[in-house]
């Protein structure tokens, strides 16, 4: 199954850390984060779950719950939870998918073969609370995650979401955000962006970030 920006993310019913887990129950109205592991003990995952745990007040102001997958059982879960808490100085406060007959792979397409045959690829989804896939990346099992630009594309999401915007490169909460071409009404404009705007180009018009 091949997914695509816009489709709604699968609902799924399965084994976890915190026990049986039904996905669109358990997201109810928050965004998620959803991210996976070739399999558990893995040191780059270690690192990322830790990171993870340690970001839950960032996420928490953003309405975002996280949720990691592997296909290892839930008994191993609970173990490796362990080990990420001791050796990464913080608390595991989100659940751990028990892939352990591929469903969920299945269904988000996270079995690469060329990678391998039996292990996960390391996707991540951001999913918005109507339950549509807004950000895939994949990434290589020997490179971590950049949670921070993950926030930073949450942060965008929520803010284009909102108010009729697009971010340029390199955008960080605060900065300059941009009119789309599709805002040509000079009194729209004037309703809408009421700090105003430069104009480098005609196509780019740049205005301050609304409030969120």
């Amino acid at each position: 199954m091949t997914l695509r920006l816009g489709d709604i993310a699968p609902d799924f019913e399965q084994d976890s850390s915190i026990g049986s887990l039904k996905f669109h129950e358990w997201a109810g109205d928050s965004w998620v984060v959803l991210f996976s592991h070739p399999a558990d003990f893995t040191p780059v995952c270690t690192t990322e779950l830790g990171l993870t745990a340690k970001l839950k007040p960032e996420f928490d102001q953003r309405n975002v719950k996280a949720i990691a997958l592997s296909v290892d059982p839930a008994d191993a879960h609970k173990e490796w939870i362990k080990d990420i808490e001791e050796t990464q100085k913080t608390v595991v406060g989100f659940p751990i998918i028990a892939d352990a007959d591929k469903k969920v792979a299945t269904l988000y397409d996270m079995i690469h073969p060329e990678q391998s045959a039996t292990a996960t690829v390391r996707s991540l989804f951001v999913i918005d609370p109507a339950k549509k896939i807004r950000l895939q990346i994949t990434y290589p099992m020997s490179t971590g995650r950049n949670f921070d630009e993950i926030l930073r594309v949450i942060d965008a999401l929520q803010l284009t979401d909102k108010h009729t915007v697009a971010t340029p490169g390199n955008w960080k909460d605060g900065d300059d955000v941009i009119i789309p071409l599709t805002v040509q009404d000079p009194e729209v404009i004037k309703q809408k962006y009421p700090k105003g705007f430069t104009a480098p180009k005609p196509y780019l018009r740049l205005t301050p970030q609304p409030n969120k």
